[in-house]
């Protein structure tokens, strides 16, 4: 057999299908890597495909430079995977990924490229949403480890391991920049649904933060709450993978 798989750094082990009805780019949080959605395309149904993009200096990039804001990762995102939007296809990010799937969407419109027929947005707060926040990004290296644990994202493995801190402590403290050093630019809503995945025990986003979502799109919202804090997305995995997939099956059913 021939193994089709692209070399493309930004798509993890990915094999193009031919009969897939939707590919779903998946932008995990921060401080994760592609593998965060590891295993997510053999529990879903084959018309659809998970896509899992992979940052530069994350997962199987591991050494490649780091980019440090959501502008110039989108740019390149946006290059990367633009000879892959011959299908329908959709975006799912969680948290970190939920802020660099939207502003991609924004970047795609803008230069008139293929767009996503719907946004799924997980854990994070509607773009626009203020609020006065800690910069975790210049905590000392002690704070910095002690914060992570309150988040509860970060293995504690690599929290108390004095070589993994020195090789993911970097990637994770610019991830953390990335998020809150973007400053939300006005713009048209997007034309697309928006379904809003959040934690019902999350401290850091609030429901209303959620649902504040709405105003980015003229197409209106979903919100959909699971279980769990911020990293839902691993406590409930199946839960989250579940819904996702029901979801997509509706959005095909109805527009395809």
């Amino acid at each position: 057999m021939i193994d089709t798989r692209l070399t493309s750094p930004w798509l993890l082990n990915f094999i193009p299908r031919p009969d897939v009805r939707v590919r779903v780019f998946c932008f995990h949080y921060a401080g994760g890597n592609a593998n965060v959605f590891r295993g997510w395309d053999n529990a879903s149904p084959e018309e659809m495909q998970i896509v899992p993009i992979e940052l530069p200096g994350h997962g199987s990039r591991l050494g490649e430079p780091l980019l440090d804001s959501v502008s110039d990762i989108v740019r390149e995102i946006a290059q990367g995977i633009a000879g892959y939007l011959d299908k329908p296809f959709v975006f799912f990010g969680h948290s970190m990924g939920a802020l660099i799937s939207f502003e991609l969407t924004r970047f795609l419109r803008r230069y008139f490229l293929p767009q996503p027929v719907h946004l799924f947005v997980s854990a994070h707060a509607a773009p626009h949403v203020s609020k006065d926040r800690e910069h975790i990004h210049r905590l000392p290296e002690d704070e910095f480890t002690q914060k992570l644990r309150t988040l509860n994202g970060t293995p504690d493995a690599v929290l108390t391991n004095p070589e993994l801190r020195e090789l993911f402590l970097p990637i994770i403290r610019n991830d953390f920049k990335v998020c809150e050093t973007f400053a939300f630019k006005p713009g048209l809503p997007l034309e697309c649904p928006i379904t809003v995945y959040g934690g019902i025990n999350d401290t850091d986003v609030q429901q209303e933060d959620l649902a504040a979502w709405e105003q980015h799109t003229t197409a209106g919202i979903q919100l959909r709450q699971f279980d769990g804090d911020h990293f839902f997305l691993h406590s409930h995995e199946k839960e989250v993978l579940q819904t996702l997939v029901k979801d997509l099956s509706s959005l095909l059913d109805n527009h395809f």
